[in-house]
C-alpha cells in the first residue's frame, strides 16, 4: 500500500481532497450542487474526445470543464440557472456518447474515467495536477470574502458594489478546474460526491466559514485516504468508497446535530 508505485496515488489523492474540500464548501454554501454534478460530465466528454484524437486526457478534461462552466454562467444570465445547467449537462453527455462511439479505447480506460482509477495515475500527470491545484487555491484565497458575501447575502453584496456575476463566473471556472483534477481520481460519475459529502457534513458541524472550510478539507482528506486504502485492498473502484464514505459522513453529521439539539433542549427545560 505504501510501495513506490503508490506514491503518485497518495500525492494526487491528497491534492484532489484539499481542492474538493475547499471548493465543495462554497458549492454547498451557494447551493451549486447541480453545476458540480453537470461539469464533471463535460470533463468526461473532453477526456473521451482527447482520447479519440490522441491528446493527453487532462487537456480534454480542463478545456471541456471550463467550457461547460462558462456555458452555464453565460446562459444562466438569460434563463433559469437550473435550465442552463441541465442543457449543458445534456449537451456534454451527448458529446461524450458520440466520442465513445467513435473511439476504439479499451473498456478499462473508459471505466476509469467513469468510476476513477487512482492507482493508475502516472508520474507525468502529477506536475499539471500540482500546478492547477495551486492556481485553484490562490483563486479561492483571493475570492474568499466576496464568495462568502455573495453566497450569504447576494442582494446586499450587489448593493455594496460587488460584481456578483463576475464572482459567479470565476467561481465556476475554479470549480471546473477542480473537477478536471478530480475526474481521473474518483471518476466523472462520482466526482460531485467528494465535493458534496464532506463539505455538507462540515457545514452542519460548524457555522463559521473558516472553521467549516478547514473541517471540510480534513473530512475530504480522510475520505480519500481511506478510499485509496480500501480500493487497494479490495480491488474496487475508488469512486465507490468515496461515495459511500461521503454519504456516511453527511448522515453522521445530521445525527450528531439532531442529538446535540435534543440535549440542548433538555438542558433548557
Amino acid at each position: 500500500m505504501f510501495s513506490s508505485f503508490m506514491t503518485n496515488a497518495w500525492i494526487s489523492g491528497t491534492i484532489v481532497a484539499v481542492l474538493a474540500g475547499a471548493v465543495g464548501f462554497f458549492v454547498v454554501l451557494r447551493g451549486a450542487s447541480f453545476p458540480a454534478h453537470a461539469i464533471p460530465n463535460g470533463a468526461f466528454a473532453g477526456a473521451a474526445g482527447a482520447n479519440l484524437v490522441g491528446l493527453n486526457p487532462l487537456v480534454g478534461l480542463v478545456s471541456f470543464a471550463v467550457a461547460a462552466a462558462l456555458g452555464i454562467g453565460a446562459t444562466s444570465r438569460r434563463t433559469r440557472n437550473d435550465v442552463a445547467t441541465a442543457l449543458s449537462l445534456v449537451l456534454m453527455l451527448a458529446l461524450g456518447a458520440a466520442f465513445l462511439t467513435l473511439s476504439t479505447e479499451y473498456e478499462p480506460a473508459i471505466n476509469a474515467l467513469l468510476f476513477g482509477e487512482i492507482l493508475g495515475v502516472s508520474r507525468s500527470e502529477i506536475v499539471p495536477v500540482v500546478v492547477l491545484g495551486v492556481v485553484c487555491v490562490v483563486a479561492l484565497v483571493a475570492l474568499f470574502r466576496p464568495l462568502v458575501f455573495t453566497s450569504v447575502a447576494p442582494e446586499l453584496a450587489e448593493a455594496r458594489g460587488v460584481n456578483a456575476t463576475l464572482i459567479e463566473t470565476v467561481f465556476l471556472v475554479v470549480l471546473a478546474l477542480s473537477t478536471a483534477l478530480t475526474v481521473p481520481v474518483v471518476g466523472a460519475l462520482l466526482t460531485f460526491s467528494l465535493m458534496i459529502g464532506p463539505p455538507a457534513a462540515a457545514r452542519l458541524l460548524s457555522s463559521r466559514p473558516s472553521r467549516a472550510i478547514a473541517l471540510s478539507i480534513a473530512l475530504a482528506l480522510v475520505t480519500v485516504w481511506l478510499s485509496i486504502a480500501a480500493s487497494y485492498t479490495f480491488n474496487l473502484p475508488i469512486g465507490f468508497f468515496v461515495g459511500t464514505l461521503g454519504a456516511v459522513l453527511f448522515l453522521g453529521a445530521r445525527l450528531w446535530g439532531a442529538l446535540r439539539a435534543r440535549s440542548l433542549r433538555r438542558a433548557v427545560l
